[in-house]
């Protein structure tokens, strides 16, 4: 089983982002679940949601606490949460930062996790540059699919493009793929300074 938990803030979304991977997971033919968790349900609150994806059956419902995949979409909620608590040995980690890993204060969490699996990306200012609004969460998706490989950009692609029919849609698919070139073109850079 596959679990991830992403963090942020109320109005970024991300219980949208849950739902899409798990709709992105189902169109795989895989099983997959989604749910958040609020604290006060308020714009620019913390909040956090959750996402599994399984190729059976998934019986559990309790919150991910030890997740193979964290999505950060807010770097501000790293002072606020311990958004890293509970992260397995082999996960993948990104941020929403325009800053790399070094400025943005990751290099201690990089360094307890497999080279590459902690990086960042200016989400935020891929979002606004596409669709106009700093909303993070598509963007966000294409690059974890290309980090991690736990689901095919395709099927990311779909999910966004069946919660947000038209125009909008289509703006954070170009996004979501920008994303996705970036994350391949910081990994070739990686494999290439190895």
């Amino acid at each position: 089983m596959v679990e991830i938990r992403i963090h942020g803030r109320g109005g970024q979304g991300v219980v949208t982002a849950a739902d899409m991977l798990a709709y992105a997971a189902f169109a795989e033919g895989r099983h997959a679940q989604s749910f958040p968790s609020f604290g006060s349900e308020r714009t620019g609150a913390p909040v956090v949601s959750f996402c599994r994806i399984r190729d059976d059956v998934i019986r559990t419902r309790e919150p991910v606490l030890n997740p193979d995949l964290l999505i950060v979409q807010d770097p501000t909620v790293i002072a606020v949460v311990d958004v890293f608590a509970g992260l397995t040995d082999e996960a993948y980690v990104i941020v929403n930062t325009e800053k790399n890993v070094e400025d943005a204060g990751l290099s201690e969490i990089a360094r307890k996790l497999p080279e590459g699996h902690v990086i960042t990306v200016p989400a935020t200012d891929i979002a606004r540059e596409h669709t106009g609004k700093p909303i993070p969460n598509a963007v966000l998706l294409g690059a974890s699919a290309a980090l991690a490989h736990l689901y095919k950009l395709e099927s990311v692609s779909d999910a966004i493009r069946k919660r947000f029919p038209g125009k909008v849609g289509e703006m954070n698919v170009e996004a979501a793929q920008v994303a996705y070139d970036y994350v391949i073109e910081l990994k070739k850079g990686e494999s290439a300074n190895a």
